[in-house]
């Protein structure tokens, strides 16, 4: 199976300007998701997708293919499946063929050792056409307790008549954190989304969640640093 890896890097950010490549933990922000692709065995095909010259030039010091993307889907409100898309298409004019396609998004530094690799193998084994990361939901927040409100009265989001009452009858419920996405290549032609009918999960560490958006992200992106690494 080919798979083509990509990390999408917009220069435009403006939660953190350059964000992408500002240093954590003494190396640029992307340089924590290169690291962990490489680690995963997955080099050939891996590329920092940007419109950005200064993140170009920083990917190809680090010997990273560099896909530049047109103007027009630098945006800030250009989604991300455009994005890939193009990618896909202009790849593939160019005689290169792929499977499946590895989403990473930089913003997420911190995945544990053997994660990318996990989440390969499990979307070849199960016969997945798209594959998430996860983590639970907290009880609090499971749909089964969550309400839609109706006018003036409330129902439960699931649409049951009656509540769970217990805590530990609850189904596991779980959110996407975006460390990363698995998806056949024909769902990416399409276009239209990330995730298809069968759809498979890894679950993630919540010890070492962050997703940079916002300065206070990256402060909690240092906290999370110094626990996990500055001590080791």
């Amino acid at each position: 199976m080919k798979i083509l890896s990509v990390i999408p890097l917009r220069g435009g950010s403006k939660g953190i300007p350059g964000k992408n490549i500002r240093k954590l933990g003494g190396k640029p922000l992307f340089m924590w998701t290169v690291e962990s692709a490489r680690e995963a065995g997955i080099d050939a095909h891996l590329y920092v997708n940007t419109d950005d010259n200064a993140i170009a030039g920083a990917a190809e010091e680090a010997g990273v293919l560099v896909y530049r993307r047109p103007a027009e889907l630098g945006g800030d409100n250009v989604p991300t499946i455009a994005v890939l898309q193009e990618m896909l298409l202009g790849l593939e004019a160019q005689g290169e063929k792929f499977d499946a396609l590895l989403l990473l998004q930089a913003t997420y530094p911190f995945r544990p050792s053997g994660m990318i690799a996990a989440a390969l193998k499990a979307y070849r084994e199960d016969r997945s056409d798209s594959l998430v990361s996860v983590l639970q939901v907290p009880h609090q927040f499971n749909p089964h307790w969550v309400f839609e409100a109706e006018g003036r009265h409330l129902r439960i989001a699931t649409g049951e008549d009656d509540i769970i009452k217990r805590r530990q009858d609850l189904p596991p419920a779980y959110y996407r954190d975006g460390a990363l996405y698995i998806s056949d290549v024909a769902l990416i032609r399409e276009g239209k989304s990330l995730l298809g009918q069968r759809l498979s999960y890894v679950l993630s560490d919540p010890e070492r969640y962050v997703n940079i958006d916002h300065e206070e992200d990256w402060q909690l992106a240092e906290q999370r640093y110094r626990s996990l690494f500055a001590q080791s």
